[in-house]
């Protein structure tokens, strides 16, 4: 239990008790990840469903989107806008590194956040009515595993950090458990189109670090962030090709 509230507690701004940090708890906590994603999908959706009892649909898409930067308090949006900063300066890599550590937000870093959230906006508002729930459900699910991806399956780029402890201790057992549970919620959220969008998600999560591996010689908390961000807006640019090709998001029994 106190791995999961610690998993909470890291991501989120929920804090049900306080939990004290832990290492090995820290790193075993991913595979946690994917169900905090569930909640926040969750607070998103009934945000959603709330707000489109009072607000016309460009507002209701504006306050999901803002719902979940809220629960995070911004905390992978900043680590997105200090990757963006880093990786676009065109510097060596120590340099891009040094870049990301620093608290300050760049030109890259605004630019990025603010094509980021217009492009989220515009991909929930555009979501068929009866599909938002499910996928503002499915995207933060995808996304949050595609952190437990990233912490488990690449090197941390720097001797010391926040993310470190997270890389030391997490390895395949916390990776299996949390993309079980990824596959799990995806398909009860999505049908097999959700089984799609995970595996579609999990694809990218792959190349995408892979590519920053080769930018900055491993991952870092700030590329945690920023991974999770870039697939959580792709599962629903994604969504889609998907529908379009016709892929059920409701099991044929419903």
């Amino acid at each position: 239990m106190n791995k999961f509230l610690l998993a909470l507690q890291m991501l989120t701004r929920i804090h049900v008790r306080e939990v004290p940090y832990d290492e090995k708890a820290a790193g075993q906590s991913v595979m946690f990840f994917p169900l905090v994603g569930l909640l926040l999908g969750g607070l998103s959706a009934g945000v959603y469903f709330l707000s489109a009892l009072v607000f016309p649909p460009p507002a209701t898409a504006a306050i999901a989107v803002l719902a979940l930067v809220i629960a995070t308090g911004g905390l992978h949006l900043d680590g997105f806008m200090d990757t963006m900063d880093g990786v676009l300066s065109g510097r060596p890599r120590e340099r891009k590194l040094e870049i990301m550590k620093d608290s300050r937000v760049g030109a890259f870093g605004a630019l990025g956040a603010v094509c980021l959230l217009l492009l989220k906006f515009s991909l929930v508002l555009s979501l068929p009515g009866e599909l938002v729930p499910r996928l503002l459900i499915i995207a933060p699910v995808i996304s949050r595993w595609s952190m437990a991806c990233a912490v488990t399956g690449f090197p941390y780029a720097r001797p010391e950090g926040l993310g470190k402890s997270h890389a030391n201790f997490s390895g395949k057992t916390e990776l299996w458990v949390a993309s079980l549970t990824a596959l799990i919620f995806s398909g009860a959220a999505g049908g097999p189109g959700g089984i799609v969008l995970f595996a579609l998600g999990g694809l990218l999560t792959q190349l995408l670090c892979r590519r920053l591996v080769g930018q900055l010689g491993g991952l870092t908390g700030d590329t945690y962030g920023a991974t999770n961000e870039i697939v959580e807006v792709a599962v629903l640019f994604m969504f889609f090709p998907v529908y379009k090709l016709g892929l059920n998001f409701l099991w044929p029994i419903f």
